[in-house]
């Protein structure tokens, strides 16, 4: 089994997150409340793969040889799972209350490969 990382990604300045807006706050509660069912429901159908829960994230500072900085991304959240392939791991995705019902705009997977020479 390999572990991989997810990271959720939305924009705030994407169509999705406009529509979002637009929403009175009684529909968009509706939505919450929908969306977080429906990831209770991904959690749990997925708990034997989940390592590290994760969660939503917060403000960005970014760390560089010019010292510490404020600064912006598209990452919203993050969970890490374990799959037997990359695709396995994709595919645990799909349709994911992320962007099926959230604004998000996608997830990203990707592998968290071992430290050379450990």
């Amino acid at each position: 089994m390999k572990i991989f990382l997810a990271i959720y990604l939305g924009s705030i300045n994407s169509a999705r997150q406009a529509e979002w807006g637009k929403l009175d706050e009684a529909a968009r509660q509706k939505r919450i409340s929908a969306g977080m069912t429906a990831w209770g429901d991904w959690m749990t159908k997925h708990h034997a793969s989940v390592v590290v829960e994760g969660g939503p994230l917060g403000k960005t500072k970014q760390a560089s040889v010019a010292g510490i900085s404020d600064t912006k991304n598209n990452m919203s959240g993050y969970v890490v799972v374990r799959a037997e392939s990359h695709e396995a791991a994709a595919s645990m995705f799909e349709n994911h209350p992320h962007f099926s019902i959230f604004p998000g705009d996608s997830v990203e997977i990707m592998e968290c490969l071992p430290i050379s020479g450990r």
